[in-house]
């Protein structure tokens, strides 16, 4: 049994002047249990209408989903008692509680036994690491605090599905790399998470599969090595060199794309090669030129991102 599963799921929203706007169109996603999703796209993707859909917050205009073989719109109460939610920022936390106090509320909301709250709420400030401001109010916490909060909020139930909606928002380099930990010790344990981000970084670090979407579609869902191979089959040479003339006659080699000068590292040049074959050849042609100083590489996940969704920076 899938752990999340939508088929053909649409959501159309109303415009205040009358207009149709699809946010999801024909979105399908298959995610089995104990899985990593990441879940990557522009700011309008559909990447929050689909969390909210899954998460029983808003309905779909057409299509199904369901968590676990239950029904997200027919089922809800079966579904909201399997999963977690974990948002960015200050929404669902109460500022004026202490840490302690609100992971109390939230574990009386979720029916835990009264027997182990207490027991359950201090592992968990102890694993996200605000045992020793437990009992300070949220108001004072810094940003990253917060969200150690939340994540702290979306596992007092014990959630067999997970949804993390950019989820190291102002946390400091270590206590995002404390997190991607936690998100590995969870997998361990049979959880089920799907991972909204921007950070390419920690896409690549914690999860199994990558799905990009774009205008409410689905583009791909790859490994984030696979993905890479979307554009690289397409490897890329590295190497150092003076002669420009040597430059020339490697831009008229078979299969090779573009020569570009990188500065700042340690090679002088890159050879972006337009397929996969001509790879051996480029080499055995530098080796025979004189040149050792050679690498190759694969584009990183940001690169791929980019190439797949399109570089539109602010105008998305």
């Amino acid at each position: 049994m899938s752990a999340v599963r939508t088929h053909d799921l649409r959501r159309v929203y109303r415009s205040p002047d009358g207009r149709d706007i699809v946010a999801l169109e024909g979105m399908s996603l298959d995610i089995e249990e104990g899985e990593i999703r990441g879940l990557l796209g522009p700011n309008g993707a559909g990447k929050t209408t689909l969390t909210k859909i899954l998460s029983t917050v808003l309905l779909p205009t057409s299509g199904s989903a369901s968590i676990l073989g239950h029904d997200v719109v027919t089922d809800t109460a079966a579904v909201r008692r399997l999963i977690g939610v974990v948002f960015g920022g200050d929404r669902g936390l109460y500022t004026q509680l202490t840490a302690r106090e609100s992971l109390r509320y939230w574990a009386a909301l979720y029916d835990v036994p009264v027997r182990e709250t207490n027991r359950r709420v201090d592992a968990l400030l102890d694993r996200v690491g605000l045992l020793e401001r437990a009992d300070t109010r949220v108001e004072t916490y810094s940003r990253g605090m917060k969200q150690r909060l939340h994540l702290a909020r979306g596992l007092i139930s014990n959630a067999r599905v997970l949804f993390l909606d950019e989820p190291t928002i102002g946390m400091d380099p270590l206590a995002a790399r404390d997190f991607r930990q936690l998100v590995k010790d969870l997998k361990q344990n049979g959880c089920t998470i799907l991972l909204t981000t921007h950070d390419m970084a920690e896409a690549e670090a914690v999860c199994d599969r990558v799905a990009l979407i774009d205008h409410g579609r689905l583009i791909a869902v790859e490994t984030p090595s696979s993905l890479a191979r979307l554009i690289s089959e397409h490897e890329r040479v590295d190497f150092s060199h003076a002669d420009h003339g040597l430059i020339e006659k490697i831009q008229i080699l078979s299969g090779v794309r573009s020569v570009v000068n990188v500065s700042g590292g340690a090679y002088s040049h890159r050879i972006e090669l337009a397929q996969s074959s001509a790879l051996q050849p480029v080499l055995e042609f530098l080796v025979a030129s004189g040149v050792r100083q050679i690498a190759t590489s694969r584009p990183s996940l940001e690169e791929v991102y980019v190439h797949v969704i399109g570089d539109r920076g602010l105008k998305v």
